[in-house]
């Protein structure tokens, strides 16, 4: 189906993904993981996750083979392949293709697919890898959520979960991942990756620059944070008019809700997508994270909770 491997569509430290077409012209992303160690347990994973989902911001996972050493995962084809290409000013020819209001049409549907994952299955489902890379577009832009080959399944009633090891990206994982004093880890891991990556969508620059200008702008969480309170348009890109400045204005307040240190202090998805759906006025800034700022005590617990 893939005419020999022909076309790459990507490649990554999971392998590669090649474009395919089935009998019936079906077009297909074909995902052939490398034969490295535990590679099979991911894969399994991966099958079992996504199978029993179904909604229209998460990839299709349309078959699988698994004969020999050989880890093959068939997915639906998105045209438009993934988010990162789209939002990095470092890519030239993509950046600036997506408008506002596009931009924040994606942050709902991935905010929405999160909010399926974590309460519309009957085992909640914790992604552990929120990245742009892991967020596919369809021919219209519609966002769909991949790559399930670290998450973890978990009972809806049970809010922590045991965890070996860090799982995900650095620069999109939650401070409670190496430090329990934070709190435990639970479904807010995802809040977090969430706020990070779409903070990266507005700003058109990953989070942690070190090839900035000034070190006060390497971390962009903190240098937004001085806009806010200054009461300035915080500098993201392409903003023509009041209605895109209020969008993204939402989008940047409600991030900062996500990324907040304390996995308490961090909203739901369903508060996210609610948010997100509601008008700027009612939103609040929220105090700037413990990790973005100068060393200083944690916020107390005096800090208005976000459900």
């Amino acid at each position: 189906m893939t005419n020999s491997f022909r076309v790459k569509l990507g490649q990554g430290g999971y392998g590669c993904v090649f474009k395919g077409k089935l009998d019936n012209g079906c077009l297909v992303a074909v995902k052939v993981l490398k034969g490295l160690k535990g590679s099979r347990e991911e894969f399994i994973n991966e099958v079992a996750t996504i199978s029993r989902t179904s909604h229209v911001n998460i990839v299709t996972l349309l078959g699988f083979c698994l004969e020999g050493h050989n880890r093959v995962l068939i997915y639906e084809f998105m045209p438009n392949g993934s988010l990162e290409k789209f939002i990095y000013d470092g890519n030239s020819l993509a950046y600036h293709q997506l408008g506002w209001e596009v931009l924040y049409q994606i942050a709902i549907g991935i905010a929405r697919g999160l909010e399926y994952l974590h309460r519309g299955c009957n085992m909640r489902i914790l992604h552990f890898d929120i990245k742009p890379h892991n967020i596919l577009l369809n021919e219209d832009f519609c966002p769909k959520i991949s790559d399930f080959g670290l998450a973890k399944l978990c009972p809806q009633k049970e809010s922590i979960v045991s965890l070996l090891g860090a799982r995900g990206t650095a620069g999109y994982i939650a401070p409670e991942v190496f430090c329990r004093n934070f709190g435990g880890v639970s479904y807010k891991l995802d809040v977090y990756s969430y706020g990070m990556m779409v903070l990266e969508m507005v700003g058109g620059r990953k989070n942690i620059d070190v090839e900035v200008d000034r070190t006060s702008e390497i971390y962009f969480p903190h240098w937004i944070y001085k806009r806010l309170e200054l009461d300035e348009q915080p500098g993201v890109h392409g903003i023509m008019n009041d209605e895109a400045n209020e969008s993204a204005r939402k989008m940047i307040i409600v991030d900062l809700w996500c990324i907040q240190t304390a996995p308490l202090h961090r909203p739901s998805m369903s508060k996210v997508v609610e948010m997100l759906e509601g008008s700027v006025e009612s939103l609040q800034v929220p105090p700037k994270p413990y990790l973005s700022s100068s060393p200083r005590s944690p916020p107390d617990s005096s800090t208005t909770l976000v459900p």
